[in-house]
């Protein structure tokens, strides 16, 4: 589980991007946390770099590793 220690730097948002669910190696649609949805294994990933591959970590019964980003990096503009 992601954790903070600012609360004033984050804000909760309800937006779909957050429910999508991406697989190994897919270019990262957005920068920020992502965590495995089978063991709850979280990464950092940038924006259209690719996203962990399969063989990244394991888990029993070789299960897919999917992921689902937790937190987004929103970048302002100066």
């Amino acid at each position: 589980m992601a954790l903070y220690k600012h609360g004033q730097f984050l804000v909760q948002n309800q937006d779909a991007s957050f429910d999508a669910l991406h697989h190994p190696g897919n270019l990262t649609p957005h920068s920020g946390i992502y965590r495995c949805e089978v063991c709850g294994w979280e990464v950092v990933s940038e924006y259209n770099k690719p996203l962990p591959p399969q063989s990244h970590h394991t888990h029993p019964m070789r299960q897919a590793i999917q992921w689902r980003m937790v937190v987004y990096a929103q970048h302002l503009n100066p």
